[in-house]
């Protein structure tokens, strides 16, 4: 008989044996160096069974105030964990104002400020916000807080089973929840795209060393097995990407750094619109070619439409990265095909149907 029973009865997890979220296998340039540069802190580090407790927690529509949608609801996982539809659909059918986020190498952004607009300090400070936003999951003020919610968690029996077995008592508290939740976001490493295994096999061949110059080896070669090597478009679109504006390239690497493609956290906006003052911020390119919309307002629905920006439609303003002259960097039709061929190069289906990140529950 289970320890658990609520869990079994409501989940596929088994409980004595947890998946593996503190050690998987990744490709050879997810060394150690890359590893250590996460947003992770001491005082939350990822555990099997913490993430675990975030997967449930990511996935269960009861967290919403009328049972109808979860955190996977806007973040799907077959689409590279974010929503394809501009907007996301709320509880109660309200649209939000942003585009939801994809959150493949979230734990590689250094600089912790997290949603569009930075006003998240933490992975932590954002992870209960939505449960608790008017439009999206419902838990605002009018509806009780984060006390309502988890008057409704003490009653889902499985709930206070899983804190027991995470944190060895059954008190349920937006620290854990937050705590919890980001243990599971941070594993969501992508790290097997067809760029990642072409690449995997330069970095083992010039050092294992992640530098500008293996950045920069063509993957179009008889080195790389078949399967993974790249096209010659491919290959010129990253050429473009890595290689700095003053020595013919379109210096995308400079904000969006391989290998994890996360931001440079130095990076300001992207001048979307004249005169703009906030500074948004991006996430991991990985998986981009799966988003549907993108920018922080999903206005665009094409790759296309995101390099002809860069190439023509970088406005002035005080949040504008300098190094994103105004006008953009031109770049010719060719160039911009190539650069989106390269960025669908950075789809990982391993990460969009790996079980650990999946609906585990099963009523």
């Amino acid at each position: 008989m289970s320890s658990y029973p609520s869990v079994a009865a409501a989940t596929s997890l088994d409980l004595n044996s947890p998946l593996n979220y503190t050690s998987p296998t990744l490709l050879a340039h997810y060394d150690a160096s890359v590893l250590a540069a996460t947003n992770q802190t001491p005082n939350n580090l990822t555990t099997n069974k913490g993430a675990t407790l975030g997967r449930v927690l990511f996935n269960d529509v009861r967290l919403s105030f009328n049972g109808t949608k979860s955190c996977a609801s806007c973040h799907q996982q077959s689409n590279g964990f974010v929503d394809q539809a501009q907007f996301s659909t709320g509880f109660a059918g309200g649209l939000t104002t942003a585009h939801s986020m994809r959150l493949s190498n979230i734990a590689f952004y250094q600089g912790n400020s997290m949603f569009w607009d930075k006003r998240a300090s933490s992975i932590e400070d954002q992870a209960t916000d939505p449960i608790q936003n008017a439009t999206e999951m419902g838990f605002d003020a009018t509806h009780g807080g984060f006390s309502a919610l988890i008057s409704k968690m003490q009653n889902l029996s499985y709930y206070p089973e899983l804190f027991t077995w995470v944190y060895n008592d059954a008190a349920i508290t937006e620290a854990r929840v937050q705590n919890a939740l980001a243990q599971f976001q941070r594993s969501m490493i992508s790290a097997n795209s067809k760029w990642d295994r072409a690449y995997a096999v330069v970095f083992e061949a010039n050092g294992n060393a992640n530098t500008p110059q293996n950045f920069g080896r063509s993957l179009a070669g008889n080195n790389i097995p078949a399967a993974d090597r790249f096209s010659a478009s491919e290959d010129n679109g990253r050429d473009l990407f890595m290689r700095a504006p003053n020595n013919g390239g379109k210096g995308c690497a400079g904000c969006h750094q391989p290998p994890t493609f996360a931001l440079d956290p130095n990076s300001r906006s992207n001048g979307l619109d004249l005169n703009e003052t906030v500074i948004f911020k991006s996430p991991s390119l990985k998986n981009v070619a799966l988003s549907g919309r993108f920018m922080h307002d999903g206005r665009f629905s094409t790759l296309n439409q995101v390099l002809t920006h860069y190439a023509s439609g970088v406005q002035a303003g005080t949040a504008r990265d300098n190094r994103l002259p105004v006008g953009g960097i031109p770049m010719t039709a060719q160039e911009q095909a190539d650069i989106v061929a390269f960025l669908q190069t950075l789809t990982d289906t391993t990460l969009t149907t790996d079980t650990r990140f999946g609906n585990p529950f099963i009523r």
